[in-house]
């Protein structure tokens, strides 16, 4: 059979199969809490297909304003609460994605006492008993304003109260910090630090602990869908609970 044969239709759906699909780099806004696992999730993915995720890590209250300003990314991973609300008032399209959670963690600089956190009242009577304590803006400190006026403290520490806009700002005060000072973030960014020295104490006790949940939502990327696919996955999984974002 000649080539004129086959006919254009045959001949164009022949080279889509043996043509290689062509890496391409799309963009993620993602919260700052889950960047360890995701930036082992991006390597792994860009080993596999070729496709390089750009990813800029902002808070979520800065996403938020991104999200409204009518940015566009092909892939936004925040928590799940926003994404519900970017999607349902059309900021933002497709179907979400659930990628897993974080909590809060507590941290000291190296050497400084470590606090008793092993319940919700040994935490109130470490968070008195303390120099300062330190916390952000963003969902972590949003949480914990809420957590020490539940305890009925939140005006006895307001003096020596320190917030930051992000958890990095956060953990690199606590680091250069001194006396009885407890930094309090994600646990995952609180690891990122581990090798400057910085200690995690422990996560909240369970009493008093907060899990944020994350999602993902692709636009019409392909590339950007095929990311959100992945997160979805085993091996993405396993390299999330790994950097302390569970499932």
């Amino acid at each position: 059979m000649t080539r004129s044969a086959l006919g254009p239709a045959l001949l164009a759906a022949l080279a889509s199969i043996t043509q290689p699909v062509l890496a391409a780099e799309f963009t993620v806004l993602s919260g700052g809490a889950v960047e360890p696992g995701l930036h082992a999730v991006a390597d792994a993915f860009q080993q596999e297909s070729g496709h390089v995720p750009m990813i800029t890590y902002n808070t979520a209250p800065q996403i938020a304003k991104r999200i409204a300003a009518d940015e566009k990314w092909d892939v936004v991973i925040a928590p799940t609460a926003g994404i519900n609300d970017f999607v349902k008032s059309a900021k933002l399209s497709g179907e979400p994605t659930y990628v897993g959670q974080v909590g809060v963690g507590v941290a000291v600089r190296p050497g400084a006492p470590t606090p008793d956190i092993s319940s919700a009242d040994a935490l109130k009577r470490s968070i008195l008993d303390a120099d300062s304590i330190v916390y952000n803006k963003a969902s972590t400190g949003v949480y914990m304003e809420s957590l020490l006026k539940k305890m009925g403290i939140a005006e006895q520490v307001e003096a020596k109260t320190t917030r930051y806009p992000d958890g990095a700002a956060v953990l690199d005060h606590v680091l250069a910090g001194k006396g009885k000072e407890i930094g309090f973030g994600a646990v995952t960014e609180i690891l990122l630090k581990k090798d400057k020295g910085l200690k995690l104490v422990g996560l909240l006790p369970p009493e008093a602990q907060n899990f944020t949940r994350y999602s993902a939502v692709a636009a019409e990327s392909e590339p950007g869908k095929a990311f959100v696919r992945f997160l979805a996955s085993p091996k993405a999984k396993g390299l999330l609970d790994k950097a302390g974002v569970g499932q």
